[in-house]
């Protein structure tokens, strides 16, 4: 078999090939080691940076609390959810940016509470833990004022 990276006799070129190989996986290995301890490193620095990472404050597995906010049908591009579904700005239905499409989550805001069903994804903006259709957010008083409230949501 010939397939030596350098050419030549005797001894020298195939320990020449392994010490080439041998450098060239070392760097492959540093690289890599470097990379992931630099992405630990920025992940750390500031893990909320891309509002689509920001996790709610949990308080447990089925409940969450931050803040919200509304969206209508101008919001909704072609007028159909990430699930698919028709988007109705007076339906009782949310956006999250992880929980499965029809979990039903309880939400309360100024002592008001509305039960809504997730079926699209976001908010994506930084900071905020649930989109609420126009409908739902009025139920509870979130449309009034600047459309953000702080909510408690459980999983119903």
């Amino acid at each position: 078999m010939n397939t030596t990276l350098i050419r030549g006799r005797g001894l020298r070129a195939p320990f020449r090939n392994g010490l080439a190989i041998l450098a060239i996986g070392t760097s492959i290995a540093l690289a890599g080691s470097y990379g992931i301890a630099f992405a630990r490193k920025n992940a750390d620095a500031n893990p909320a940076k891309d509002a689509r990472e920001a996790k709610a404050s949990a308080d447990s597995s089925q409940s969450f609390s931050g803040v919200a906010s509304f969206y209508g049908k101008n919001d909704e591009p072609g007028g159909e959810t990430a699930s698919g579904q028709k988007f109705d700005e007076d339906a009782m239905t949310a956006a999250h940016r992880t929980l499965p499409f029809g979990t039903r989550l309880k939400v309360t805001h100024a002592g008001k509470s509305v039960v809504v069903t997730v079926n699209d994804r976001g908010p994506f903006v930084e900071g905020r833990v649930l989109d609420l259709s126009k409908g739902a957010a009025s139920a509870i008083g979130i449309t009034e004022d600047k459309g953000l409230g702080r909510i408690v949501a459980e999983v119903q």
